[in-house]
């Protein structure tokens, strides 16, 4: 059965079209006994409006989506979390499209979402790239800002965290522990947050003038799984030459590790102490409470959908901004122990 039609609901009510429209878009329009003649046929005809062409006509969306890198992390789960609050604040709706790390992939959402004319993007960008797509929607008069990256770019907004202090604030605490053999667990460097994470690091370990070594054990992905293979191959190293202490480039990877060093019976944080990034809830209530650099995540979220919220309504006035939080290092049994 069909879908009734505004033409048959104002047959159906004894008036115009007209009249049906202002009912539904300006009911003080029309007189209280019409109005209900015209709800009465709604109802009885179980007829539902066409949003999508009434946001043609108006030339705007109130369709919001936010592009991730990876849905299944937490991280990302908490970021859309308070992005949502906002745009449902807003009476806006709220997408998420997930590029998985592939950048064929984000293309082909971005194309979509330019195509649905939605009325602005949140993205967390894969890599360094998908600047031409980010023009294109900028062109089209369709807001982007950028979510957990620093933009170079005066075309849009972008909401990030110093992942450089986040890095140097993890590798500070495991040199003051006593640690002097530490690796680095994340990848792949071509993601902006990891990079600046070791790099973070790499200034702290430099900083502290000793023979101290930071080994960089890449990974593929950013997931349990790859904490897991990378550890295996830690623990696989010659003694003399083991870590005594990792810091991971997020808290998957550092559940990850800390999963298989307990399959091995090697002890946290007596044997190898973990440090991870982002604090997601899992990081405080694993076997071994992990440390962790703690992001802000639904404070991101909220943030970015603000800044697009007002440059939608500003249009060409809006003045671009780029937001930069603070991590800070919130320590647990995972490394609160020092190095004998």
């Amino acid at each position: 059965m069909s879908a009734a039609s505004i033409k048959e609901v104002a047959r159906h009510a004894g008036v115009s079209l007209g009249t049906v429209s202002n009912v539904l878009n300006r009911p003080n329009r029309v007189a209280p006994a019409t109005r209900q003649r015209v709800l009465d046929a709604i109802a009885e005809l179980g007829y539902v409006r066409n949003d999508s062409a009434r946001q043609l006509r108006a030339g705007h969306s109130r369709t919001i989506a936010i592009v991730v890198l990876d849905v299944a992390n937490p991280f990302f789960t908490d970021v859309v979390r308070g992005a949502e609050q906002v745009v449902e604040e807003a009476g806006a709706m709220l997408v998420v499209c997930n590029s998985g790390e592939d950048r064929a992939r984000e293309r082909r959402h971005l194309e979509l979402l330019e195509e649905q004319r939605v009325r602005g993007v949140l993205i967390t960008p894969v890599g360094h790239g998908g600047q031409p797509d980010l023009e294109r929607l900028h062109n089209r008069g369709i807001p982007v800002v950028l979510v957990d990256r620093e933009s170079g770019r005066a075309s849009c907004c972008s909401v990030a965290v110093d992942d450089v202090l986040g890095g140097r604030l993890a590798m500070e605490h495991l040199l003051e522990r006593g640690h002097r053999h530490v690796a680095y667990l994340g990848g792949p460097f071509t993601i902006p947050q990891v990079a600046d994470r070791h790099a973070g690091a790499a200034a702290a370990l430099a900083a502290h003038g000793d023979t101290s070594e930071l080994r960089v054990a890449p990974t593929d992905t950013l997931t349990v799984s790859a904490g897991r293979r990378a550890a295996a191959e830690l623990v696989a190293l010659p003694a003399a030459q083991r870590p005594t202490a990792v810091f991971c480039a997020n808290d998957l990877i550092a559940l990850g590790v800390l999963q298989e060093l307990t399959t091995r019976g090697l002890r946290v944080p007596d044997d190898v102490a973990i440090v991870g990034y982002d604090d997601i809830e899992f990081a405080g209530a694993a076997a071994v409470p992990l440390s962790s650099v703690r992001q802000p995540r639904e404070q991101l979220g909220r943030t970015a959908a603000q800044l697009l919220l007002e440059e939608a309504e500003a249009g060409a006035t809006h003045r671009h901004r780029h937001v930069v939080f603070q991590p800070e290092l919130v320590v647990r049994h995972s490394s609160d122990q020092a190095r004998r």
